[in-house]
């Protein structure tokens, strides 16, 4: 089966985050991939230099007119931008019993916000509990929580822990931003937590990791149904799209990932 995603997110022309990557790492990891724009940016490599959303009642109606046709077996979530899209994304996902992995999407990789500060409150309390998965970064975590950031795996695992009294089902926390020579990430539920380590990638080109792994993970999850071996997978696959990265020539910033690794070189294993 081939499953089908639907991420709603905004769009990057640069192609290197947001729907675009969602798009490429949906297709990568096996599924049809479907998009609900919430918001234009104009954007590269360099940085966001505006962003113009699209009004609250069309991206309803463009998640509307999926579900009235598709099959959706997972969403992911992206940019959102406002607190009134925030909140009509709630409620039109609200009907549909489907996976949700929700990437907290806040601040862009130069700094830009993304999310409007009076927006957290309406991600934090209408969205977040619907979540079958979110996949904050540290920062994003510590915005959410109104905390300082993590500095440790234990500050990470009790912040994950604060997360995952929010509401959602699982807690996928990305802790890249520790720094050292491994970038270990912390899957969190009631069942336990599993940290899933892996070799940091000396590169500047990680433009749309964020989204590349969350779309990864709805992916996965759609097609296997456990989360463990989703989260794993999906992790494995961003690893080796940052790795295959310093093959393009993307800009002169923070450069893309590669989520066509596979399909370009077919017989290497980054």
């Amino acid at each position: 089966m081939i499953p089908n995603i639907l991420s709603i997110a905004g769009s990057d022309p640069s192609g290197g985050a947001g729907i675009q990557a969602d798009i490429k790492s949906i297709s990568a990891n096996g599924g049809y991939a479907m998009a609900a724009i919430t918001g234009l940016t104009v954007q590269n490599t360099m940085g966001v230099r505006a962003a113009q959303m699209v009004s609250p009642e069309f991206v309803a109606e463009q998640i509307r007119a999926v579900f009235d046709d598709i099959a959706v077996d997972a969403v992911k979530i992206g940019m959102l931008g406002t607190a009134t899209i925030t909140d009509v994304v709630a409620s039109a996902l609200r009907a549909h019993s489907v996976p949700i992995v929700v990437d907290t999407v806040m601040v862009a990789k130069g700094g830009d916000r993304l999310l409007a500060r009076d927006a957290v409150g309406a991600l934090r309390d209408r969205l977040v509990p619907l979540a079958t998965v979110i996949t904050p970064n540290l920062p994003e975590a510590a915005d959410l929580l109104e905390q300082t950031e993590a500095t440790s795996r234990a500050e990470m695992i009790a912040q994950a822990q604060a997360l995952l009294e929010l509401g959602p089902r699982t807690v996928f926390l990305k802790g890249g931003h520790l720094g050292g020579q491994d970038s270990p990430d912390l899957l969190l539920s009631d069942a336990g937590h599993l940290w899933i380590d892996a070799p940091r990638v000396a590169t500047v080109n990680t433009h749309g990791t964020g989204c590349t792994l969350s779309s990864a993970l709805a992916t996965q999850l759609a097609l296997s149904g456990d989360l463990t071996k989703a989260a794993q997978a999906a992790k494995t696959f961003t690893r080796r799209a940052i790795v295959a990265a310093d093959g393009l020539n993307v800009g002169h910033g923070h450069g893309p990932t590669d989520a066509f690794f596979a399909a370009r070189h077919p017989h290497s294993n980054p």
